[in-house]
């Protein structure tokens, strides 16, 4: 065992002091060949420092082995000395055979910066340098994808002949590509073909996304089946499993994957919500308020869930409880103007009618081109003898339907008084 096989393993024994003296030797008398080596595994094994100190004795032999100035600035990135690097990379001419790796890692720390113009320019760069190499196309790729400029990136994935790069499928990223890009038919052969590589969560979960946006429902909610099955704790499947049943018009199945979710994930609103509807769908109105309010008293300031439940509510004249959902989604901070109505109806149901009367008055001024409200606002006018303000809410219903008879009997009505 030689004396760097020796320090190898004192590193990886954890006797540090043992391993240092080592390295102290080896920077002081070892050959050139074995401070080369000794500085490739140091920094492999997380001791960059002493790999740069080990480069900078080698690079004042060798000045111009360009490799040596790569090496030590790729050592000084891995310890977050960007400036050191960048100086370091500045000087490879772009003769050099390593220009095209300089400008890799120039790109990658300009990109670590948020300056992703210039990484752009010197991955360009690196592209011109050398063509062929599919590191620098992948790089582009990668890089363009990120941006969403994905027609970019297909460009430089569909140079690639490697099926899989740094454990990337290039089939799936393409997929990623044109799915994004809204060509979900193209998109849609690619995830074919990652899956044929591996069936993981992730790729099933976007071809199963990627066939819903196509309008492939069924195929959909297949990848979304074998997803849950996969993984049952892949929450985000369960809604859209349950929209692909309700879009080919199968209630059953669709509540099913609903209530699955959130048994699966018993805080998602959405999914709370979405079982409601469901379940209104399938005229379970029980059901869909359980659910319904299951999802406000998660959030107590869900408007959609508490809009739905109210007009369950109201339908099944329970109006304290609708002005108990209404009064708990204000005390959270929201609104809507739609509670004004509500309010209005439930007050009406109550028998209170001057509470009623201020609401409708009040929602009068968001709906006063509402056929459905002014019909509620006539016909509450005209119980509760207000003749001349019913006359004026018919008359204007009117000019929306002439051939409604109701509404015209009631003006010939009211018009004779």
């Amino acid at each position: 065992m030689n004396e760097l096989q020796k320090m190898i393993e004192y590193l990886h024994a954890g006797s540090l002091e043992d391993a240092m003296q080592i390295f102290h030797d080896l920077k002081r008398s070892g050959s050139d060949e074995e401070k080369y080596e000794a500085a490739e595994a140091l920094y492999s094994l997380g001791f960059q420092e002493k790999s740069i100190e080990l480069y900078e004795d080698l690079l004042e032999l060798y000045p111009e082995e360009t490799e040596l100035v790569i090496l030590k600035a790729e050592a000084h990135a891995e310890i977050d000395q960007i400036e050191e690097a960048m100086v370091l990379l500045e000087q490879i001419n772009h003769s050099s055979e390593f220009y095209a790796r300089a400008m890799l890692l120039s790109a990658d720390l300009y990109h670590m910066q948020g300056l992703h113009e210039v990484s752009e320019q010197k991955l360009l760069q690196a592209y011109e340098a050398d063509k062929k190499e599919e590191v620098i196309q992948f790089a582009l790729a990668e890089f363009y994808i990120q941006q969403g400029r994905f027609l970019e990136a297909i460009r430089f994935y569909k140079m690639l002949s490697e099926p899989e790069i740094a454990g990337v499928l290039i089939s799936k990223r393409l997929g990623e590509c044109y799915s994004a890009g809204g060509s979900f038919e193209e998109a849609l052969s690619y995830y074919e073909e990652a899956l044929e590589h591996e069936r993981d969560a992730e790729t099933l979960f976007q071809y199963g996304f990627t066939a819903y946006q196509a309008g492939h429902h069924i195929t959909a909610a297949e990848m979304f089946e074998e997803l849950i099955e996969l993984d049952p704790e892949y929450h985000s499947a369960y809604k859209l499993l349950a929209h692909a049943y309700e879009h080919e018009e199968d209630i059953v199945k669709a509540l099913e994957a609903a209530e699955k979710g959130v048994k699966s994930d018993p805080f998602n609103k959405e999914l709370f919500l979405t079982a409601g509807k469901l379940s209104l769908k399938s005229g379970d109105e029980l059901n869909a308020e359980q659910h319904l309010r299951q999802a406000i008293a998660i959030d107590p300031d869900y408007l959609e869930a508490a809009l739905i439940l109210n007009k369950i509510l109201l339908r099944q004249e329970k109006p304290d409880e609708c002005l108990e959902i209404i009064h708990t989604v204000r005390e959270s901070g929201e609104d809507d103007p739609q509670f004004l109505w509500d309010a209005a109806k439930a007050y009406e149901l109550r028998e209170d009618f001057s509470e009623a009367a201020e609401e409708y008055k009040k929602a009068y001024v968001v709906y006063n081109d509402h056929s459905d409200f002014l019909e509620d606002y006539g016909k509450f006018l005209l119980e509760e003898g207000r003749h001349k303000e019913a006359l004026e809410i018919y008359l204007k219903l009117s000019k929306k339907d002439p051939a409604n008879e109701e509404w015209q009997l009631n003006i010939e009505h009211l018009s004779q008084e």
